[in-house]
């Protein structure tokens, strides 16, 4: 019976009219971010390597060693394809000086805000805002649209405990929803190999770690869809309960978190250290100073009266 029901759910999903849209939006959506990603990539790369060059030349051209001016440049991270992350954030480069302090300046938002506004949609963005979404749009009425219609007293007329029952539901969807999506990502990472983006070991293991990490929260928001589904009699109802609680793990959990953590256990600013760090800078110059004024008081009392061949 279980197998039946598995197949009814799978049948439903794939046969379904805003399957064939979905899934055309997700494909879309996932390739478009990698290509754009790849490009983005091989932008920076090219930019990183002729200013590495540029910096090495001038530095073998300078004649002498107060003329030298060293500048070092953050490599591009292969895996900025998929994930963006702080890339653009952070600066791109740091002056490396006795002078100056070592600290990344010229971040790509710096330089260009209106990005900042609008940010890159990578992959990350996709499976956290779209896919959860797509996956509530396929079972908020799972389980009480079949009430609505009438199936679901058929269903159970059988001999099929109700475990079994929402079991088969949630398989069904996992593999209708789960499955066809792994072939938009294969045919993005024969992109990134036919492109030539700089893959290695290290590059495909967090891959694979993404996609996991992936495919777990896509379940998660799949398995609390049908339980919504179960615990509501009207779909209409379901539909507004899974979308108020979209709103709240999706927007509001992850910044709420940031701040509730910065409340519990407080992190020193940025603004706060560079004020630490010039208030010692202060003290120790001041310090510095009293003691070349006292070393040179000392050396005047040592030698006053004296001639100056005695000195």
């Amino acid at each position: 019976m279980f197998s039946t029901l598995f197949e009814k759910e799978l049948k439903a999903i794939l046969l379904s009219p805003k399957f064939v849209a979905t899934f055309g939006v997700c494909t879309i959506l996932i390739l478009l971010s990698v290509f754009i990603g790849i490009k983005e990539y091989e932008s920076s790369r090219a930019q990183y390597e002729t200013a590495v060059q540029l910096t090495q030349q001038g530095m073998l051209e300078s004649s002498n060693w107060w003329s030298v001016d060293n500048t070092v440049f953050r490599e591009p991270d292969p895996m900025q394809v998929f994930v963006s992350g702080v890339n653009n954030d952070i600066g791109r480069l740091s002056d490396v000086s006795t002078w100056n302090e070592i600290k990344l300046e010229q971040s790509s938002y710096s330089e260009d805000p209106l990005f900042a506004l609008f940010r890159f949609i990578d992959f990350t963005f996709i499976v956290q805002v779209v896919l959860s979404l797509f996956a509530i749009l396929f079972t908020y009425d799972a389980i009480n649209g079949e009430r609505e219609s009438g199936t679901l007293k058929l269903a159970l007329s059988n001999a099929v405990p109700r475990s079994q029952y929402v079991l088969a539901k949630f398989a069904g969807s996992w593999v209708g929803l789960v499955i066809p999506l792994m072939i938009p990502i294969l045919i993005a990472c024969l992109l990134v190999i036919v492109l030539g983006v700089p893959f290695e070991a290290v590059h495909w293991q967090k891959f694979g770690a993404l996609v996991g990490v992936s495919v777990l929260y896509f379940s998660f928001f799949i398995a609390l869809g049908i339980l919504v589904s179960a615990l509501t009699r009207h779909s209409n109802i379901s539909f507004l309960t899974l979308l108020v609680l979209w709103v709240v793990v999706v927007l509001i959990v992850p910044r709420a978190a940031t701040m509730v953590a910065g409340q519990i256990n407080p992190v020193t600013s940025i603004a706060e250290i560079e004020s630490q760090k010039d208030r010692y800078s202060t003290d120790k110059w001041d310090e510095y100073r009293r003691l070349r004024s006292r070393m040179w008081e000392e050396r005047s009392a040592a030698t006053e009266g004296m001639t100056p061949d005695e000195r």
